[in-house]
């Protein structure tokens, strides 16, 4: 599993890419990232980009992770998006999303990258990697 985070310095957009296998371990590790780079950015809103990913996690380590404090600051002032458009991905992230709404009441699951940046009320944004 790798992933890559980008920046919309102009949105202050957080975007995290994934790629290949998702497992809980990968997961456990993109959170730990996603703490420095968030904290870097100071981003207005996070999206994360499953497009690429094969979902390889077990339930229960979402539910787990759905119960922790956000690794975002100021959750019910952030948005955070995920894009999942198979149809584990989606029914996954849709159960991070119910399990966790009280702690992430601005976390939202689409099928695509466009309906991301729809829910944003963003058009052409430009990220640029970071390190």
């Amino acid at each position: 599993m790798g992933f890559r985070f980008e920046f919309d310095p102009v949105h202050k957009i957080l975007l995290a890419r994934f790629e290949g296998r998702l497992t809980d371990k990968s997961l456990a590790e993109f959170y730990r990232e996603g703490l420095k780079h968030w904290a870097a950015t100071d981003a207005s809103a996070v999206i994360s980009d499953y497009t690429s990913a094969e979902w390889a996690m077990s339930a229960q380590f979402l539910r787990e992770l759905a119960n922790q404090e956000p690794a975002v600051k100021d959750p019910a002032k952030r948005p955070r998006i995920v894009v999942a458009p198979t149809t584990v991905g989606f029914g996954l992230s849709r159960m991070f999303q119910i399990v966790g709404e009280r702690k992430r009441p601005l976390l939202k699951v689409v099928r695509t990258l466009d309906e991301a940046f729809a829910a944003l009320g963003i058009q052409s944004p430009h990220f640029e990697p970071l390190e």
